[in-house]
C-alpha cells in the first residue's frame, strides 16, 4: 500500500520513522512519501519537505510567515493528489495537519492521525473537526482516550513512543572523552529545536553558568541547526562562553550523563523525565503569543511531565518567571539530594502511567488492519 506521512518537527520525524518501520513489518509491499527529516528518509520514506522549513511557532511568528505556510499547504495538497496514497498519516503538528485532514477527507482519502493534537489543553471544540475529518486517531497519553470519549469519538491508546526510544539508547561510555568534557557533573541545557525559541531561551540559561563552577554546562544542539548558530549565541554571552560546551545531535546521550537539566517546554520535558534527570522546565514566547495563549489554555501545567503526573513534579518557569535569578535558584534546589529524590519518585509515577513499550508498532499494525478491512 502507499502511505503519505506528514511530520513537521524533530520529534515527529523520530516517531514517524518508527511508524514506517512498523508498517514495513505489517505490510508486505509498502511505499512511503513523507514530510519529515533524515530519520524518516533513512527508514525508507521519499522525503518531499524537511521539517526545518516548516518550523514557525507562536501567533505572531505564524502571521509573519503566512505566505510561506500557505505555499507549503498548496504544494502538499498537489503532491498528495499526484501520489494518490491508500492512507494519509498525520503525525502531531496540528496547525498544519488539521487543515490537510479536512481537505483530504473532502478528497475521499483515508486519514489517520498518530499523536493527537493537544485539544485537552486549549480549543477543545476542534474535536468536532477531527471527528469529521480523521478516520482513526491513535493517542499516546493515558488521559486522551477519556477526553475523546466525552465527545463520542472512539480512539486507540497505543502507549507512548518515547518508551521505546529511551529504553533503546546505548550507554555512550565514551561520551565525555569524545566531546572534550571533564569529570565534573553535567548540567544539560535543552533550549529547543527552532531558531526562534533557541534565541529566546538560551541566553538566560547561559547567564547563570558562572554561579556553578563545580558543574559543566552542555548545550544539546538540535540536528536542524548549525553549530555556528549556537557558537554565535555563546560568544555573545560573556558569562557563559568559558563554561559551556556544545554537543550536536546527541541529546539522549547527553541526558544519560546529566545530573540536572534546564529544558524548554515541549516533548523534551517528558524525554528528560524518562531518562531520570531532575529538571527545571522553561518557556518564554513573544508577549502577544503569550497573552493570547493565556486566555485560551485551560490546563494547570505546560509540561508533559506535570500533566501526566497530574501534579507539580518539576518546577515550571514561564514567561516573566523565566529569568536568570529564578533559574539559578531552582537549579540550586535540583542539586540537593532531597529534591532529587522527590522528583525521581514523581518520574516513576509518570512512567507507570504511559503504558507498555511498542507504541509505533501497535499504531502501524492497527493502520494496516483498518486499511485491510476496507480493501
Amino acid at each position: 500500500m502507499k502511505y503519505y506521512i506528514i511530520a513537521g518537527e524533530a520529534s515527529g520525524d523520530l516517531h514517524g520513522s518508527n511508524l514506517i518501520r512498523g508498517l514495513k513489518a505489517a505490510d508486505p509491499r509498502p511505499d512511503f512519501r513523507v514530510w519529515g527529516g533524515g530519520l524518516m528518509e533513512a527508514a525508507g520514506g521519499q522525503l518531499r519537505k524537511h521539517y526545518r522549513d516548516l518550523a514557525f511557532m507562536g501567533f505572531w511568528e505564524v502571521a509573519k510567515n503566512i505566505r510561506t505556510i500557505l505555499g507549503n499547504i498548496k504544494f502538499c495538497k498537489q503532491d498528495i493528489l499526484d501520489y494518490q496514497p491508500d492512507a494519509l498519516i498525520l503525525v502531531d503538528y496540528p496547525g498544519f495537519n488539521l487543515r490537510i485532514a479536512k481537505w483530504a477527507k473532502q478528497q475521499r482519502l483515508r486519514v489517520f492521525y498518530y499523536i493527537s493534537p493537544q485539544l485537552w489543553a486549549w480549543h477543545s471544540s476542534r474535536v468536532h473537526g477531527i471527528k469529521a475529518s480523521v478516520d482513526r486517531m491513535f493517542v499516546i497519553l493515558p488521559f486522551e482516550e477519556a477526553f475523546y470519549q466525552r465527545y463520542g469519538y472512539e480512539v486507540d491508546f497505543v502507549g507512548h513512543p518515547l518508551l521505546d526510544v529511551v529504553d533503546s539508547v546505548p550507554a555512550a561510555e565514551n561520551f565525555r572523552q569524545d566531546n572534550g568534557l571533564d569529570n565534573r557533573p553535567i548540567v544539560a541545557l535543552l533550549p529547543g529545536s527552532r531558531r526562534q525559541e533557541i534565541e529566546r531561551m538560551l541566553p538566560p540559561m547561559l547567564e547563570i553558568t558562572p554561579s556553578f563552577p563545580g558543574r559543566q554546562f552542555v548545550i544539546a544542539g538540535a540536528p536542524s541547526q548549525e553549530e555556528a548558530f549556537y557558537e554565535d549565541i555563546i560568544e555573545r554571552s560573556a558569562a557563559g562562553a568559558s563554561q559551556v560546551r556544545l554537543v550536536s545531535n546527541q541529546t539522549y546521550a547527553l541526558l544519560k550523563q546529566a545530573e540536572a537539566a534546564l529544558v524548554t517546554s515541549g516533548t523534551a520535558t517528558l524525554e528528560t523525565a524518562l531518562f531520570g534527570v531532575p529538571q527545571v522546565v522553561c518557556y518564554k514566547g513573544s508577549r502577544l503569543s503569550y497573552l493570547i495563549a493565556r486566555r485560551l489554555v485551560n490546563v494547570p501545567f505546560i509540561s508533559l511531565a506535570n500533566l501526566i503526573a497530574e501534579k507539580e513534579v518539576v518546577k515550571e518557569l514561564i514567561q516573566e518567571a523565566f529569568r536568570p535569578d529564578r533559574l539559578e535558584l531552582e537549579l540550586a534546589k535540583l542539586l540537593e539530594p532531597s529534591t532529587r529524590q522527590q522528583i525521581l519518585e514523581g518520574y516513576a509515577l509518570i512512567r507507570g502511567r504511559l503504558g507498555e513499550a511498542g507504541a509505533s508498532r501497535r499504531a502501524a499494525e492497527l493502520i494496516y488492519q483498518y486499511l485491510s478491512e476496507k480493501a
